[in-house]
């Protein structure tokens, strides 16, 4: 009989962070979930096929949005619940999954890198959103990804906690719509897809 070997459980500290969006929390990890960048949204149970992590904290009633990104994920309740009667369930949970050692999703893919075949705006406006823009839509629970840019008009991809949260229009037409015209005049105007 062969000796099989349980897999070494991964030291996990995960804190809890709230974001301006009510109905989502951060929930931070002590160390990379993907790569510096790399972001997925699992609106439905069903969008989430290429993740465990994700599939399991959709069985739980209450879970409405499920968001990863570097070394955090962000949960979106339904409006009905509190945050004080569901948070260290969700906690839990994702880090019972991370001590195990498992990755958050099947298999990365890094979809916002500049392309060669870039045209040198869309370089330049990818280049501004991963520097200046990025990291602030992090630190709030959610992303920001070049989505397209025709006629002057720059749409981008809103996901995480930015989905649906009430202050998001107000980040994209004072925030990132002044920065980006200011930075590159070519932007005339930043609509936001997916929201």
């Amino acid at each position: 009989m062969q000796d099989v070997k349980t897999p070494a459980l991964k030291a996990v500290n995960l804190y809890m962070e709230a974001n301006p969006n009510p109905n989502s929390m951060k929930f931070v990890a002590n160390f990379m979930l993907l790569p510096e960048g790399v972001s997925y949204d699992f609106p439905t149970k069903e969008d989430a096929s290429d993740s465990n992590l994700a599939l399991q904290l959709f069985e739980l009633d209450f879970v409405e949005r499920v968001f990863f990104t570097s070394n955090f994920v962000t949960v979106t309740k339904k409006e009905d619940r509190d945050w004080m009667e569901i948070r260290n369930e969700i906690r839990e949970l994702i880090k019972a999954y991370l001590e195990k050692g498992k990755l958050v999703v099947g298999e990365i893919v890094d979809n916002n890198q500049i392309n060669e075949d870039d045209p040198e705006s869309v370089k330049k406006i990818k280049g501004i959103l991963d520097e200046y823009i990025r990291p602030a839509v992090e630190s709030d629970g959610g992303a920001i990804s070049f989505h397209s840019f025709e006629g002057g008009v720059l749409k981008v991809l809103l996901q995480g906690s930015c989905s649906g949260c009430p202050s998001s229009t107000v980040t994209l037409k004072a925030g990132i719509e002044n920065l980006m015209k200011r930075m590159l005049p070519e932007v005339q105007s930043v609509e936001a897809e997916g929201v």
